[in-house]
């Protein structure tokens, strides 16, 4: 019974040496230290020994209980140093490796567009006037000579709330309205105004179109002013944005608050000209439309159109920023996809 004690104290020794993780571990505590390990039946088995055999055998039994207990605390308390060793180095930072760039912040494209536009026209004495998104029917159409029922109105995708005559604006034009009663001194100062600002659209989104999109309103509103100031001032825009040699196009057009009207074309960058689908093949893109004031708008605005006179556009500054990076799809600017707005 000695030997069998002095054999399983050595084997499990042994076999706990071998022992490399924690499930083996566990798996040696059962076999060695379990209820049904060997070491427990003989203990289990001290009565039946004789009174000359059982204090040596139980003493001993204890001893090598004691030895396999000690060990295997041991080896626990050894593989827990291990495994946080190995945690630690996992996760450890290599200081001699280079530091990883911060990536900057940057401005949207379409905010680019804004700006540049900005500058362009205020080197020619326009001011930044702003005007509300949510609008009245009152400022939208009505003021702007497009009556209830008239069927202009359908060139316009309107959202309704459910709030009656309260609209969310389809185009930046009510603040023409809204900038000759604020500013224009009750129609005896002469303004120059551009309204940035979003607009609303219930219509299919394409290549070139959104349900909601960026407009630069322009209003100018003096004396003598003429058609020829307008195409003027149109002209020298697309120049500064897009280089001297740009080839634009006057087309007539139709608008209820102008007259006459007119839309402005830029030769599209995309194709250079060839046609494409940003283009409709015809290798021309509108970038707005724009026309003289009609005297209604005017005498709405507080302005007597008999002595004053203006010219008024809206663009689309996110069809200009297509036309100068060659972008395809106006939906980028929407989509907010990294691997599209890191380019600017």
């Amino acid at each position: 019974m000695l030997e069998q004690l002095n054999s399983i104290e050595q084997e499990g020794l042994a076999a706990l040496e071998a022992v490399n993780d924690s499930a083996a571990l566990e798996a040696w505590r059962v076999k060695y230290l379990g209820r049904s390990a060997p070491l427990a039946n003989i203990l289990g088995d001290l009565g039946k020994l004789s009174k000359e055999e059982r204090p040596l055998v139980g003493k001993r039994g204890n001893e090598v209980k004691r030895a396999l207990e000690a060990a295997l605390e041991a080896k626990t308390e050894a593989l827990r140093q291990a495994e946080m060793e190995q945690a630690m180095t996992a996760g450890a930072v290599d200081v001699t490796l280079p530091g990883r760039p911060v990536v900057r912040g940057r401005l949207h494209p379409a905010t680019i567009g804004l700006r540049l536009l900005y500058n362009v026209f205020a080197e020619m004495g326009f001011q930044i006037f702003r005007s509300r998104e949510v609008e009245s029917d009152e400022f939208n159409f009505e003021l702007l000579n497009i009556p209830a029922h008239h069927p202009a109105r359908d060139m316009w995708d309107t959202f309704h709330t459910s709030t009656p005559g309260v609209i969310l604006r389809t185009h930046t034009s009510p603040g023409q309205i809204r900038a000759m009663r604020e500013l224009g001194e009750n129609g005896a100062k002469p303004i120059r105004v551009i309204l940035p600002g979003m607009c609303y659209r219930y219509e299919q989104i394409t290549a070139r179109s959104e349900i909601q999109f960026l407009q630069i309103e322009g209003l100018a509103v003096g004396k003598g002013i003429r058609m020829t100031d307008l195409k003027g001032t149109l002209t020298e825009m697309a120049r500064r944005m897009y280089g001297a040699s740009v080839r634009t196009r006057f087309r007539a057009d139709h608008f209820p608050f102008t007259e006459p009207s007119a839309e402005m074309d830029v030769e599209c960058f995309v194709c250079g000209g060839k046609g494409c689908g940003v283009c409709k093949q015809s290798g021309w893109l509108e970038i707005l439309g724009c026309g003289m004031v009609h005297p209604t708008v005017l005498k709405n605005g507080g302005y007597d159109p008999s002595v004053y006179s203006g010219f008024a556009f809206g663009m689309g500054p996110q069809r200009v920023v297509m036309l100068m990076h060659g972008i395809t799809d106006i939906r980028y600017f929407l989509q907010n996809d990294v691997r599209f707005l890191e380019q600017f």
